[in-house]
């Protein structure tokens, strides 16, 4: 297992850009809940932010890609409007290790966005 981020440095409400093993991720907590999903949108494969940690909407409500507006639900990561619609973000299994946010590296492999 990889240790990627410490539970308590993630607000409510935030989300954050990550880098593991050359793999660029982000994780949203939510509701006291995480989400780690891997930061490519499924419509061009490109980052979901322009500006480092931004991946929701204005309301927190939806995760957005900046690229072409694209919303997707936090929890499942499936797109609900926008050119991607139907497809959805490639999420990642975690576990919580002593207040460490932990994935195991054979997730990381590269997710097939077309």
């Amino acid at each position: 297992m990889i240790k990627l981020i410490p539970a308590d440095d993630l607000d409510e409400g935030a989300s954050r850009g990550l880098e593991c093993n050359n793999k660029y991720l982000f994780a949203i907590k939510k509701d006291n809940l995480f989400h780690i999903y891997f930061n490519i949108c499924p419509h061009l494969g490109t980052p979901l932010e322009w500006q480092e940690d931004q991946f929701l909407d204005e309301s927190k409500a939806l995760i957005r890609c900046a690229t072409h507006g694209a919303l997707f639900d936090i929890k499942s990561g499936n797109c609900l409007v926008g050119p991607c619609k139907g497809k959805s973000l490639r999420k990642i299994p975690f576990v919580v290790h002593e207040g460490v946010i932990m994935i195991d590296e054979n997730d990381l492999r590269s997710p097939s966005i077309f």
